[in-house]
């Protein structure tokens, strides 16, 4: 296969991200930690092979991730691990919009508002 026909490889496991709803990469995109034009210079991972972001998501349609550690959510305050999952629980549930939408989306449009990143 041509590298060309990959699409971005996991900096973790190595395998293929096949689907946004699974990437790390554009869920920190979705929630603004990185910037559009940091896309193609970031690299990926699974959701799964980022515990230290992937433990902040609760939906029915991702597994919890148990993080260990010094950053596991149980050691750090109340407050922020309230806000940080209300943060990437919503931009989770947006790469599903993104991922279900029938029209396509303007890769512009993919973060969240503003308001729903506080």
């Amino acid at each position: 296969m041509a590298k060309c026909d990959q699409g971005y490889l996991c900096e973790v496991c190595g395998l293929e991200v096949t689907s946004i709803v699974e990437s790390d990469l554009y869920l920190r995109y979705v929630i603004g930690e990185l910037d559009a034009e940091r896309l193609h210079l970031s690299p990926e991972r699974h959701l799964r092979c980022n515990p230290t972001l992937s433990q902040y998501i609760v939906d029915e349609r991702f597994e919890p991730m148990i993080m260990i550690g010094p950053f596991a959510s149980e050691n750090l305050d109340d407050e922020f691990v309230a806000r940080k999952t209300d943060v990437v629980s919503s931009g989770y549930r947006r790469l599903w919009q993104i991922s279900d939408s029938a029209e396509p989306i303007s890769l512009l449009d993919y973060p969240l508002d503003r308001d729903d990143k506080r």
